[in-house]
């Protein structure tokens, strides 16, 4: 019976082409990941010039922690967190801020332009605009009461956006809850994520455009909570008229909102259609008695949320100005 010798040279030899040849696989997984460290050399400060930003911000007025929340959620469903809505419209370009969710609506353009030139004054062409947002939005809702997270980074910046898209993929308030769930869905998250990012509008405000049909149409509502709206939204005119979302702690990210909606008080026929005899009801009172319950779901579904279809690597680019590719 012949005996085989093992020679370590042979099995040097063939791990290393095995090792070759992964490789390029190997660092083309690990340039699409996000890191939780990405600018702990190049940009030490960026972090914390971020948050001194928004705390200034937010404490200017605290409506605005609400606005700089939702546009990382905006920028991250269409085409994914890539600061593809930061950018201007140009002759021959048209961007994401006139599309219908956006319109008259989006904001805190003004306050992302500062803290994109502090970063830059600090770190010149490191920082992207897309990493600029996602830590902007955990840094306003921990300005205003609610969880932190730690924050993956590492995305760049889109060289276009799609008008299209944020119109047909931004889930609208008039949606159903069988629309909510689908339109989650389709960016990969289960009703259980999209019920948590809901949550959300436990902070900010919305036009009376967005809620005057529930006002007016809809049974599912407190008596009370429905004539004090409408003193401020009237059946016609009075379009861009604001109420909080959440009428009980409107500038507190709580978990208030989900109080409200077990007591019909939800503001946007979307939010009130969490809680109405349907699937998600269970899930809206457990949220509406533990807080911390809500906040750990919120906290891990925005991450997931800041992991959509991020451009890494050599993709993209490191906008100068938030509001202009290159």
């Amino acid at each position: 019976m012949a005996s085989h010798h093992f020679s370590s040279s042979s099995f040097f030899t063939t791990f290393r082409l095995c090792f070759c040849l992964l490789f390029p696989f190997l660092l083309g997984m690990a340039s699409a990941q996000l890191t939780t460290n990405y600018y702990s050399s190049s940009c030490p400060n960026a972090l914390s010039i971020i948050k001194s930003a928004v705390n200034t911000a937010v404490n200017n007025e605290a409506r605005m922690g609400a606005s700089l929340l939702r546009l990382h959620f905006h920028d991250c469903f269409v085409n994914g967190c890539d600061a593809s809505i930061l950018l201007d419209d140009t002759s021959n370009f048209t961007g994401e801020k006139t599309a219908v969710p956006n319109a008259n609506s989006v904001r805190g353009f003004d306050v992302i332009d500062t803290i994109k030139s502090q970063v830059e004054s600090s770190c010149p062409g490191v920082v992207s605009c897309a990493d600029i947002l996602a830590v902007v939005a955990r840094d306003s809702v921990v300005a205003l009461g609610g969880p932190s997270w730690t924050v993956r980074l590492g995305r760049r910046d889109s060289t276009t956006a799609s008008l299209s898209t944020a119109n047909s993929d931004i889930p609208a308030p008039t949606l159903n809850l069988s629309g909510l769930i689908s339109s989650f869905s389709n960016k990969g998250f289960s009703a259980n994520e999209m019920v948590a990012l809901s949550g959300s509008h436990t902070i900010g405000q919305a036009r009376c455009t967005n809620f005057r049909d529930r006002l007016y149409n809809e049974t599912n509502i407190d008596a009370s909570f429905q004539s004090s709206l409408q003193a401020n939204c009237p059946s016609s005119g009075g379009d861009n008229n604001l109420s909080p979302l959440d009428t009980k702690s409107p500038t507190t990210f709580d978990n208030a909102y989900f109080t409200n909606l077990v007591n019909n008080k939800g503001l946007l026929h979307s939010d009130q259609q969490l809680f109405n005899g349907g699937s998600t009801d269970s899930q809206v009172t457990t949220y509406s008695t533990k807080s911390t319950t809500f906040f750990t779901d919120f906290a891990n579904a925005i991450v997931k949320m800041g992991n959509l279809s991020p451009l890494t690597g050599t993709s993209g680019q490191i906008r100068t100005n938030c509001r202009k590719t290159n």
